[in-house]
């Protein structure tokens, strides 16, 4: 079988490298997209979770850096995803996010954050219902960047109001809600009502039980339905401490990553290829539909042109041979 390559949107690390780090090299950032590219994925957007301004700035400028710098960061990096830090801070939508560094939203500070930048913030996650949201999503939008929202408390009101000025997506969709939640009021079912939004899920079977991603992806339907990873460090590596934004992270032998002694869960282990291979085993795609999920669905929200890609896959789903812009990789 072949296929366009995969197009992970929210991947936070890779194979022991964390990209949140201000002293991301070229050749660390290689290493990474050298393992995503074994799994299929040949375009991604490192994503920058919640931290203050002045590091931020720090982080983005070492990671366009390493992108500019490196051999498979202009093959396969776009641009960025900045997750935060226009979320929610209240315990249980924050998830692993440092509340004390979240802030109003401020299209003056998303300008100040960008400036620089040889390469784009093109995607922005954020909590609608915070005061200044609105007029950020419309700004946003009219600069080329896409916006979702996650870690949010939003209401079918708030979501409606933001879909209509310009937001897309549901960011890890299912995920950053405290318990419990109201049965039907509540965050997830307002996203899941809005049919202008995709949503993307997690999905390795621990940040949504298989049952219920099953539910999730008939209310919001293949078509709008979105892979990722939401990856860290602790992806294509084995369990262990890595670090992330700052933290120390715990990939546990059952393929969780919490802080050490909590139950937050911090990003994934996930590679994409898994996940794919997850939402077939599981019967809730057929090959194609699940490889669409990872690559022409998630491609379609932007208004990029990705180099061209191809990866052939195995009997097993497993990606024997992947190509982008000219590097090619054949796995054994």
């Amino acid at each position: 079988m072949r296929s366009t390559g995969l197009f992970d949107l929210q991947v936070n690390g890779y194979a022991g490298v964390d990209f949140n780090s201000a002293t991301l090299t070229p050749d660390a950032l290689d290493h990474a997209l050298h393992a995503m590219m074994c799994s299929g994925v040949t375009a991604c957007l490192p994503t920058l979770i919640t931290a203050p301004e002045y590091v931020l700035t720090a982080r983005l400028a070492a990671l366009d850096q390493a992108v500019a710098n490196s051999r498979l960061g202009p093959v396969m990096v776009p641009g960025y995803h900045l997750e935060g830090p226009f979320l929610n801070p209240t315990p249980g939508y924050a998830g692993c996010h440092p509340a004390a560094a979240m802030v109003e939203p401020d299209p003056a500070m998303m300008g100040r954050l960008m400036k620089d930048l040889r390469r784009p913030i093109l995607l922005l996650t954020l909590a609608p219902e915070r005061d200044g949201a609105l007029p950020l999503i419309a700004w946003a939008r009219s600069n080329g960047i896409v916006t979702a929202m996650g870690h949010t408390a939003a209401d079918i009101d708030c979501v409606v109001r933001a879909a209509e000025a310009g937001l897309s997506l549901s960011t890890h969709l299912g995920n950053a809600l405290p318990q419990p939640q109201p049965k039907f009021l509540n965050p997830m079912m307002a996203q899941l009502a809005e049919d202008r939004l995709h949503a993307s899920f997690i999905a390795d079977g621990i940040h949504i039980p298989p049952a219920a991603l099953k539910v999730l992806l008939r209310a919001k339907g293949l078509g709008r339905s979105i892979l990722v990873t939401d990856a860290t460090a602790a992806a294509a590596a084995p369990p262990g401490l890595y670090d992330f934004a700052g933290m120390r992270i715990e990939h546990a032998a059952d393929g969780s990553v919490r802080e050490p002694g909590s139950t937050v869960l911090a990003g994934s282990a996930l590679c994409l290829d898994r996940a794919v291979r997850n939402i077939v085993a599981w019967g809730f795609a057929s090959p194609s539909e699940a490889i669409g999920m990872a690559s022409a669905t998630p491609t379609s929200l932007f208004d990029i042109e990705l180099p061209t890609s191809a990866v052939e896959w195995d009997a097993t789903l497993r990606p024997v041979k992947v190509s982008a812009g000219g590097v090619q990789i054949l796995r054994p």
